[in-house]
C-alpha cells in the first residue's frame, strides 16, 4: 500500500474477499494494477465496468464468505462487524487486537495465532470501513471505532481486556482507555500513530469529487503496502490481498473521514490522563519503521508517558509482529505473562 501514513498523504492530497464472483473481479483488479504498474506515473480514470468500489458487503455478501474457525458476523449500533473469538468460553478478560489504517484483521493473524495457542482469550476486529465489516455513511472518528470494540465486548460478556493497538489502532485503544478504563488492564501499543501532531480537517465532511479522486489512484495503493516492510521479499502476496479491499464500496469514504478527522489534542489529553492512571502501558517499535517515525515524536512521548516500558524489535518496519515474529512474540509472553 502506500503505507499507512503515505497513504494518509495521498488522502491528504485528495481532500486538498468478496463473493465467489471476486475471484473474476479480482482478476480484472490485478490486470488493472498491471496495467497502471506498465504505463507509469499518474491515476488511470476508472470506468463505468471497475470493479473498483463495486460490491457492497449486504447479506448476500456476508452469506458468501467461508468464515475461519472463531468468527461471525454481529449487529451494532451502526452496523455489522465482523469479528474473530478464540478460547472464548466463559472468558471475562480477553486479549483484543486493533488493526490500524486501511488493512483490516488480518494483519493481527500471527498474533490472534500466538497468544490463541497459548490458551488466551483474543477477540479480533474489522473495524467499520474495513474488511467485511460493513461501511456505514457516518463520521470515522476514533470515538466510532472504541464505541465498536465495546459494543463487541458487551456482545461477547467480557469484563476486561488487554488492548494491542497497532498503528492507527493505537488512537482506537487510547480511546477505549478513556471511554471505559475500568475494563482496561493493559496498554500495548504496536507502531501506534497515535503520538504524531495532527488536525482536525476544517471541514470533515467528504464529498464525490474526494472519493472520485481517491478511486482513480487506487491502482497505486497495492503496491505501495510493500514499504510497510523493512524487508518485503518474505511478503510479495501482500497486496494482491489488499487489492481485494478495493473492491468494496465506501472504502474511500471511509479513509478519507478517518483522516479529516483525525486530531492529537484529545488523545494528548487521553495520554496525560493514562500516565496518572494505574493502566500499564507499552509501546513497542520496529527498529526501521519510515511510516511511523519515532524521532517526530519522541520528546512529546516522553513528556505524556514517561512510565511506560518501551522496546524497539530489530530488523523490523512498520510491521514487527510480522516482520520479527519470534521477537515479539517472546516480548509478549513476558508483558502478558504466558506460560
Amino acid at each position: 500500500m502506500v503505507a499507512v501514513f503515505r497513504l494518509e498523504r495521498l488522502l491528504e492530497r485528495v481532500v486538498k474477499r468478496a463473493a465467489d464472483s471476486a475471484v473474476i473481479r479480482r482478476a480484472m483488479l490485478l490486470l488493472t494494477l498491471a496495467v497502471a504498474m506498465f504505463v507509469g506515473s499518474g491515476a488511470l480514470p476508472v470506468s463505468a465496468d471497475s470493479p473498483y468500489e463495486s460490491v457492497s458487503k449486504d447479506a448476500t455478501f456476508r452469506a458468501s464468505i467461508d468464515l475461519p474457525d472463531g468468527a461471525a458476523f454481529v449487529p451494532f449500533s451502526e452496523g455489522v462487524t465482523y469479528y474473530r473469538l478464540a478460547n472464548g468460553e466463559s472468558c471475562t478478560t480477553a486479549d483484543v487486537l486493533v488493526h490500524g489504517f486501511s488493512v483490516p484483521s488480518y494483519i493481527w493473524d500471527p498474533t490472534y495465532e500466538f497468544l490463541a495457542s497459548k490458551g488466551r482469550c483474543v477477540v479480533t476486529l474489522d473495524l467499520y470501513g474495513r474488511g467485511f465489516s460493513d461501511n456505514p455513511d457516518v463520521a470515522y472518528t476514533d470515538e466510532l471505532f472504541a464505541t465498536q470494540v465495546l459494543e463487541l465486548l458487551d456482545h461477547l460478556n467480557i469484563e476486561k481486556v488487554n488492548l494491542l493497538g497497532l498503528s492507527n489502532g493505537g488512537r482506537v485503544v487510547s480511546q477505549l482507555a478513556d471511554l471505559a478504563p475500568e475494563r482496561v488492564e493493559r496498554l500495548i501499543y504496536v507502531a501506534s500513530s497515535g503520538f504524531r501532531d495532527v488536525s482536525r480537517a476544517a471541514n470533515v465532511d467528504v464529498s464525490e469529487a474526494e472519493i472520485d479522486e481517491l478511486v482513480a489512484r487506487f491502482p497505486q495503493l497495492p503496491a505501495g503496502q510493500l514499504s510497510d516492510f523493512k524487508d518485503p521479499t518474505n511478503f510479495q502476496d501482500w497486496d494482491d490481498k489488499y487489492a481485494e479491499l478495493l473492491v468494496h464500496k465506501g472504502f474511500a469514504r471511509a479513509l478519507i473521514s478517518t483522516r479529516k478527522n483525525h486530531d492529537s489534542r484529545e488523545l494528548d489529553r487521553i495520554h496525560a490522563e493514562l500516565q496518572a492512571s494505574d493502566i500499564p502501558v507499552t509501546t513497542i517499535w520496529g527498529d526501521s519503521d519510515t511510516v511511523v517515525v519515532y524521532a517526530g515524536f519522541a520528546e512529546k512521548l516522553e513528556r505524556l508517558l514517561p512510565k511506560r516500558v518501551e522496546h524497539f524489535v530489530p530488523e523490523s518496519g512498520h510491521l514487527p509482529h510480522m516482520e520479527n515474529q519470534p521477537h515479539v512474540e517472546a516480548l509478549l509472553t513476558d508483558i502478558l505473562s504466558l506460560e
